[in-house]
């Protein structure tokens, strides 16, 4: 048999779906298993985006579009500068893009960890090497070219403050380095929306977005990005060597999104935030785990290391099993992320309220931890 080529071997995956697909087996077996491993909005495409889109259908925008997007699309996206923008078939490709036109092969990216694995295994299929990011002291090298910054944040739901995007700021200008601003939580934020490093270094700076979160639109598939002008070009000619371009009906839609924000969307953060208060009150009051409460996103990234289990993915792995809640564990996002738990609250309130229950039940039925010891 012919080999597979060794890139396709460094890829890695979204645990997300792996875990998905054990909780799927154990439902299969008779077990109600409570899904809070998947960061997906549990709401409705907003109507008036739905009738958008198929009334584009029924009037025949069913063929070929430019490759960068159409320009009624990349108006509303960029008002101020549209030939900037590049539109693709959800947010991943434009993060992809971003990393095949700013790295070399064994050129070095900062990437956030905990944080989406999706990024490290990009810069490695992409032949670079994924450098774990610290704001708070950077590991800048010679061979460093790229930071991937995310705010809010997936898995913590974390806000990077202003002071830290200044210093990334500076620091991509002390040392010519490109930026991945990754926003697809922007909108989805309990508090002022947060600044964009853009607005500091936007000649720098690629700005990633879309529409799946925020408009719940995650099959749609439809995402965007802003770029320094020099890489529009390039990025617009993986797009037309890759997919060729994206669905125009789709777009249409989209572009029906951002001319009249729904105002479904804002009842979503409304809820979403009411349930981001209830699961935070509910983990707190479980003894061995702590909460901080996020300021965007839809997750909450508990501290679980006083349970005593020897990992993170025994924690989610005997949660899931014995309290039938699926969680992901904190590695799933990076080596920082142990010992931590990461659960999605795009679910009802009374489910979220069943699996606090279920998981405090089980908290309360684990062994007493033996000085200096795991639990069994």
């Amino acid at each position: 048999m012919p080999r597979i080529a060794d890139r396709v071997l460094q890829l890695g995956t979204e645990t997300a779906l792996d875990v998905l697909v054990k909780a799927r087996a154990l439902e299969q077996r008779g077990r109600r298993v409570i899904h809070l491993e998947v960061g997906e909005p549990d709401f409705p495409t907003p109507q008036h985006i739905v009738e958008a889109g198929v009334r584009a259908l029924r009037d025949g925008h069913t063929r070929y579009g430019a490759p960068a997007g159409l320009p009624e699309l990349r108006e509303a996206i960029h008002p101020g500068a549209p030939d900037r923008v590049v539109v693709a078939p959800g947010a991943k490709p434009l993060i992809f893009f971003g990393i095949l036109a700013t790295l070399a092969p064994g050129d070095e990216a900062l990437v956030p960890d905990p944080g989406f694995p999706i990024y490290a295994s990009m810069v490695r299929f992409c032949g670079g090497v994924p450098v774990p990011l610290d704001l708070e002291s950077p590991a800048i090298t010679p061979r460093t070219r790229l930071v991937i910054v995310n705010s809010p944040c997936n898995p913590t739901g974390e806000v990077v403050s202003e002071e830290h995007l200044r210093g990334l700021a500076a620091l991509a200008e002390k040392n010519d380095l490109w930026v991945i601003s990754d926003e697809i939580y922007r909108r989805i934020i309990y508090g002022p929306e947060p600044r964009s490093i853009a607005a500091l270094i936007p000649d720098r700076t690629i700005v990633v977005d879309g529409f799946s979160k925020c408009y719940a639109m995650t099959g749609w598939r439809l995402g965007y990005g802003v770029f320094p002008r020099p890489l529009v070009e390039p990025v617009t000619k993986l797009v037309t060597n890759s997919v060729s371009c994206t669905a125009t009906f789709v777009q249409r839609a989209g572009a029906a999104a951002l001319l009249m924000r729904p105002p479904e969307v804002d009842r979503m953060i409304a809820e979403f935030r009411k349930r981001r208060d209830a699961i935070v009150k509910g983990l707190s009051a479980v003894p061995g785990v702590s909460c901080r409460s996020p300021h965007g996103a839809f997750y909450v990234f508990p501290n679980v290391t006083a349970l005593g289990l020897r990992s993170s993915a025994d924690v989610a792995d005997r949660i899931l099993n014995e309290a039938g809640v699926a969680t992901l564990a904190g590695t799933c996002f990076g080596n920082e992320g142990e010992g931590y738990l990461r659960l999605s609250y795009a679910n009802s309130l009374a489910n979220l309220d069943k699996a606090v229950s279920r998981i405090a039940d089980w908290a309360s039925r684990l062994a007493p931890l033996p000085t200096g010891r795991y639990r069994a």
